[in-house]
């Protein structure tokens, strides 16, 4: 193998590559990345055995060829380098890649590419295009609800739903659950249900950033793995196998109290108010009031720790309803509130020990359920 390309595209495309690189493992090849010449490009690729990033950069490809590198070791050398012409250059014998940039040079021993795990490659299957947009917008407002424990598998992914034009997804830990509908920009053959791993659609958020096309989605035809392609990157995750709790009877379907208030300044309040809260047991107390005649309803947020000491915050809200109490885990708050863009949301509430729904105003397509704290009041 004999290539050549410019410092910046083998930095970057590193970067993007060795997302997927295997961090904890019991198979040492996959702390490599492949390097491999595919006509006049250069592919790199990684993977962790759950997820594989591949991804296609320009470069001048004298002799064909492919060797696998200690990612780390290769990423760090490279963006060591001054921006500049990188020729690289294997031995065949001895699978050692050398590297001429400027008055530069290094040699990496490396692994042959035969014994790099082999990336998936989905042919066929379920397939759609969405607006990148969409899709970086619907995983940023559920991805962050999805569990962390591994104690229910199925809890550490996102449901996903594709049906006609319409992709659902959902995340819940057993706290909090989040909902969003997307338009898809293709709709689908059939309606399929699947669990994507949270990681893989937040390591996918990462990649869209500057995706302008429409990102095309490939589901397996025994529905084991998702193909995500994009301009000159491929990910491809395993799914997992499942049954996901139906989330529909998590959500309320009525309120005896409901607030409408800036998200702006709910924010502000929320955010004041988890510094006294993390201090302690991470509670803030909601106290939501109806306006009168002449003055308007208000929600007062609290919190205090013994030790500490304590604060209150008052912002002016649309209330309907009934005066009532209720208390979030400060984190989850300014979790769902964080990734709103609204300019106003609600909130709707049936008593102090049902669970809470928040919803921005002016859009249909986010419901966010959060259970509440259990306190003395």
């Amino acid at each position: 193998m004999k290539v050549s390309c410019l410092q910046e595209n083998l930095s970057k495309g590193l970067s993007i590559a060795g997302r997927a690189v295997a961090t904890r493992t019991t198979l040492p090849i996959t702390n490599n990345i492949l390097l491999a010449t595919e006509k006049s490009r250069l592919k790199l690729a990684a993977t962790n055995l759950e997820i594989a990033i591949s991804c296609w950069m320009g470069a001048k490809v004298t002799e064909q060829g492919a060797i696998t590198i200690p990612a780390r070791l290769l990423t760090d050398f490279v963006n060591s380098l001054p921006n500049d012409k990188i020729e690289m250059t294997l031995s065949p014998k001895t699978k050692t890649l050398e590297l001429k940039c400027a008055r530069f040079e290094g040699r990496i021993n490396g692994v042959d590419a035969d014994e790099f795990p082999p990336i998936p490659s989905i042919g066929e299957g379920v397939m759609t295009k969405i607006d990148p947009e969409a899709l970086r917008l619907a995983i940023a407002q559920v991805v962050f609800a999805a569990a962390t424990e591994e104690t229910r598998p199925v809890l550490t992914g996102v449901y996903s739903e594709f049906d006609g034009n319409t992709l659902t997804l959902a995340a819940a830990d057993g706290f909090r659950l989040a909902v969003h509908k997307a338009p898809l920009a293709e709709p689908v053959a059939e309606r399929i249900e699947v669990i994507i791993p949270a990681h893989a659609l937040t390591e996918l958020q990462r990649l869209i950033t500057d995706q302008e096309e429409p990102v095309e989605l490939t589901i397996n035809p025994n529905r084991s793995q998702v193909l995500f392609r994009l301009k000159d990157v491929e990910l491809v995750s395993q799914l997992i196998q499942g049954t996901f709790p139906n989330y529909n009877q998590l959500i309320p379907q009525s309120y005896t109290t409901r607030a409408e208030v800036s998200l702006a300044e709910f924010t502000k309040a929320a955010r004041t108010a988890a510094i006294f809260a993390r201090e302690g047991s991470a509670i803030v107390r909601l106290q939501i009031t109806p306006g009168e005649e002449l003055t308007p309803g208000k929600i007062v947020l609290s919190a205090r720790t013994e030790e500490i000491g304590d604060n209150i915050g008052e912002i002016d809200a649309t209330v309907e309803g009934e005066e009532t109490k209720i208390a979030f885990n400060s984190k989850f708050l300014s979790d769902v509130l964080g990734v709103l863009h609204e300019e106003r949301v609600t909130l709707e509430m049936t008593s102090s020990s049902s669970p809470g729904v928040i919803r921005p105003v002016g859009v249909e397509n986010y419901t966010h359920v959060v259970m509440p704290m259990f306190v003395q009041w």
